[in-house]
């Protein structure tokens, strides 16, 4: 875990203030609105294949193996 995930101060992620993981506000981790959820990983065929693109053949596989195949070849 990084350690930033476990700060209690200000953006942190298990912080109940502003920007925080734990925040329920704008912005926050918990928030329900009024921005949607913006993951920071892409598509899962998109990510394998980033992953296959940089050598990590292991990776990619480990999680193709653990996708049912709808999620990674219906995006192709």
């Amino acid at each position: 875990m990084w350690p930033r995930n476990q700060s209690t101060g200000p953006g942190g992620g298990l912080s109940t203030g502003p920007g925080g993981g734990m925040s329920t506000g704008p912005g926050g981790g918990m928030s329900t609105g009024p921005t949607p959820y913006m993951s920071n990983i892409p598509p899962w065929h998109v990510f394998i294949s980033e992953l296959e693109k940089r050598g990590l053949y292991n990776y990619a596989t480990m999680i193709e193996t653990h996708l049912p195949k709808h999620q990674i070849y219906n995006n192709l």
